[in-house]
């Protein structure tokens, strides 16, 4: 195990500045060309500092994290609309890849995004967490060699995300998520954790012990990783 690196920040928006300084730095240096991108209230104000700054993504590909099954991506609930309203449609990047929630054959959606992530490796992943320590969309009890999959969602998840719906369609119960195993072979992890809600599974990391019961505390295992949080630890 290696020493996290923890940046204690005010807010989100704070939290938000933070990444773009440590993005821009790795931009200058040439040191990225591949980033995993996540969703969620979390990553809106990261989104919107990129989108209103001079960064360059125009040699960048860019992978996301997870999308919901059976929600196409021109609705309003997908992810990838959600990045095409906060990112996409006002940054240029080199490519973007979001796995294909509404694919015929799921299980070959899954192989062919990880054979995708295989030939572009990740410089960065960003990330956020859920209530109960799950990252991306793989759930307390998700094998640590897990590559991308098709995740059953538990109702703790159900029941938060459901709030982010903005009409009567149903939030699934299944949804596309790379693995964890996929996620730790990023070269750099940057993982963003906001408000008290968030505390136990950040106060799981701290303590040292991984378990898959909190999928959070593999993140122990990588070498290089960043915590930005507004919790006081």
């Amino acid at each position: 195990m290696t020493k996290l690196n923890i940046i204690q920040v005010v807010n989100p928006v704070d939290g938000a500045e933070r990444l773009y300084k440590l993005v821009k730095e790795q931009l200058e240096k040439d040191q990225l060309h591949v980033i995993g991108l996540a969703t969620g209230s979390t990553m809106i104000p990261v989104y919107k500092q990129w989108t209103e700054s001079p960064l360059d993504f125009s040699n960048v590909t860019t992978f996301n994290l997870d999308e919901y099954v059976g929600i196409a991506a021109s609705s309003p609930n997908s992810y990838a609309y959600f990045m095409e309203h906060h990112l996409f449609s006002k940054k240029k990047f080199k490519e973007t890849y979001i796995p294909n929630g509404m694919a015929s054959n799921l299980e070959e959606e899954c192989a062919n995004y990880e054979a995708l992530l295989k030939k572009h490796p990740l410089d960065l992943q960003l990330l956020g967490v859920g209530e109960n320590g799950h990252i991306a969309f793989n759930e307390p009890g998700t094998p640590f060699d897990s590559v991308t999959h098709v995740a059953t969602l538990t109702k703790s998840t159900l029941g938060v995300n459901s709030q982010y719906f903005d009409n009567d369609e149903k939030i699934p119960e299944t949804a596309l998520t790379m693995g964890i195993s996929s996620i730790l072979a990023a070269k750099k992890i940057v993982l963003l954790a906001f408000g008290e809600k968030k505390r136990a599974a950040i106060e799981k990391l701290l303590e040292g012990t991984i378990t898959t019961e909190w999928p959070i505390t593999k993140l122990l295992h990588h070498e290089d990783v960043t915590v930005i949080t507004d919790l006081d630890m």
